[in-house]
């Protein structure tokens, strides 16, 4: 197995092209081409990771953060950063990582993940990605309808939230005329007409239409394939920032914090006050100030997510309770997210947890 094949696993639930234009996920460091021994995941790539992947013998490392967020001018060892990357190289291991691409997908996701951790039920997408989905339409001879729709749902297009295969066909008489060079096999110049003919209409993520159409092509019975791809303004239902979900029960403020606590294995949560019981419950891991607003207009009776400046704890108040549990607290899970998509598929093969703590904040008790 090589590096490449961890990182196609990776983006088939987390595709890249599903990344912030600040971000640098995929693979920061290191040959696709490369054998991999074994895996090691963690959620900060540091020279103290890459000793322990060294002492595993694994020469792959599966992060969550970035190692390289902006373009290095010299690397000297100066940092921790520059530290790392020489070391990487020195003992060929690669390094790859799956940041916002992995925060803004629902299904597998970071979020998702995280409510599962609190026993949500009914998770959603609090604040969806528009302009993510196209319309791919295209026509085909009743014959080769079913087929050329097998094609269509194998190379990705027609899912809709929780359900695939959608699509959807209208039977219609297409006309054509043969000019001078097309397929002889046509017969005499002039118009013709095609019974039974059929428009296919299916929706699709942006970044694979042309792959799409692409595959339907090689498959298409017709010399020239007819076909649209139509941008639109649908919002992406599982695709987008932050999660809402509800919990099985509802609980007084205090016995929620206990709960959370326990359930991520907390040393302290920084919250505002709040006097109503909590049953609906937005979240997002990592820095999520920016969904305060999407939290509220949902809502929701907690939002939490980390790096709260002090000043927004003020816009939350009287509203919601708003709950800071820090960052590294609430993205740890997306470990468990790696290993799970990698054993499912490659389950014979060796993928370790990083026992090394790259959290950089700790609690004096």
């Amino acid at each position: 197995m090589q590096v490449k094949d961890i990182c196609k696993a990776i983006e088939s639930i987390a595709p890249l092209f599903y990344q912030e234009d600040y971000d640098n996920a995929g693979l920061i460091i290191g040959n696709p081409e490369q054998e991999v021994t074994q895996i090691l995941l963690c959620l900060d790539s540091t020279e103290t990771v890459i000793d322990e992947a060294i002492s595993k013998g694994c020469n792959l490392v599966v992060a969550h953060h970035p190692l390289i967020f902006k373009g290095l001018k010299k690397i000297n060892g100066k940092n921790d950063v520059e530290r790392t990357v020489i070391k990487a190289i020195e003992n060929k291991i690669a390094i790859y990582a799956a940041h916002t691409n992995l925060d803004n997908v629902l299904s597998q996701g970071v979020n998702q993940k995280f409510a599962q951790k609190l026993g949500l039920k009914n998770v959603k997408i609090l604040q969806e990605k528009s302009n993510q989905l196209v319309k791919i339409v295209f026509y085909t001879p009743s014959e080769a309808l079913e087929s050329l729709k097998d094609v269509l749902f194998s190379a990705g297009a027609g899912q809709i939230g929780q359900y695939s295969e959608c699509s959807f066909a209208t039977q219609g008489l297409g006309t054509f005329k043969p000019e001078t060079g097309a397929n002889p096999a046509l017969g005499e110049i002039g118009v013709r007409t095609q019974d039974n003919e059929f428009k296919v209409e299916a929706i699709a993520p942006s970044y694979i239409a042309n792959k799409v159409v692409s595959e339907l092509k090689k498959a298409h019975p017709y010399e020239e394939m007819a076909y649209e791809i139509i941008p639109l303004s649908n919002q992406n239902q599982g695709i987008g920032a932050g999660v809402l979900g509800e919990l099985e029960i509802a609980m007084n403020p205090s016995d929620f914090l206990n709960f959370v606590k326990k359930s991520l294995n907390l040393e302290v949560i920084k919250h505002t006050s709040f006097d109503k019981e909590i049953k609906k419950v937005a979240l997002c891991g990592g820095s999520g100030s920016f969904l305060l607003n999407s939290a509220m207009r949902s809502n929701a009776d907690v939002y939490i997510t980390a790096d709260v400046k002090y000043h927004e704890f003020f816009d939350a108040i009287g509203t919601l309770m708003f709950c800071d549990i820090g960052h590294y607290e609430s993205e740890i899970s997306t470990l468990e997210l790696f290993y799970e998509e990698i054993q499912d598929k490659f389950p014979n093969f060796a993928v370790h947890f990083c026992e090394t703590s790259t959290n950089p904040i700790h609690y004096h008790k």
